[in-house]
């Protein structure tokens, strides 16, 4: 039987880099020789990535807040079973952008559904496959680059208000502060290379 791989997840808020630290992070774990499957949120799976447009489109009001973050778990735990569990127990290594933690910080704490209520539906849809890691991209000016990046057009969830954006930042950090040994938060400023360095320090342990 294969060793069991290891999952990592990159978050962060809008405008922090992630897409260009995603990739990054893949290159340099396979240049380690890691077999890696590089996946994201919402989506990830063929159920998954049809509820990701249900999700990310049309109006702001198109789903309440109890129903968004149903549907997030939904995707997720369809995610896990087609594509993550039967990686890992493959011996591959799964790097996810966003996963759990998202649903956490943003329907949890911007939506003001509560942290723990969100991780309970969650833990339902997902057992035990949480990340082993999960690294947090932060950066004061992140909303400040997104908007400019976007020109003003995000998705439904990346276009709300900067109050709503601060707000996930700061659950991102208490969720941080309750499970250090899981999440890390990872300045995002610097060069691209100082930022992929933090983020393979950050999962030194876990490297072959």
């Amino acid at each position: 039987m294969s060793e069991r791989g290891k999952f990592i997840s990159l978050e962060g808020g809008e405008g922090v880099g992630k897409s260009t630290q995603l990739a990054a992070l893949a290159d340099a774990l396979r240049a380690q020789g890691i077999e890696l499957v590089l996946t994201r949120e919402p989506g990830g799976s063929d159920g998954a990535e049809k509820i990701r447009e249900l999700l990310l489109t049309g109006d702001e009001d198109r789903w309440g807040a109890e129903a968004e973050a149903l549907l997030f778990a939904a995707a997720r735990a369809d995610h896990v079973d087609k594509v993550i569990r039967p990686a890992i127990l493959a011996g591959k290594w799964v790097l996810s952008d966003r996963f759990v933690d998202s649903s956490l910080a943003y329907q949890g704490g911007a939506g003001d559904l509560g942290i723990q209520a969100v991780r309970a539906i969650n833990a339902f849809g997902i057992g035990e496959w949480f990340p082993d890691r999960t690294l947090v991209l932060a950066l004061a000016e992140g909303g400040a680059r997104a908007r400019a990046r976007d020109n003003e057009m995000s998705d439904r969830i990346g276009g709300r208000p900067a109050n709503y954006h601060q707000k996930v930042d700061l659950a991102f950090r208490q969720i941080a502060s309750e499970e250090p040994a899981r999440l890390r938060i990872i300045d995002a400023s610097g060069s691209p290379e100082e930022v992929t360095g933090r983020l393979l320090d950050a999962i030194a342990d876990l490297l072959p």
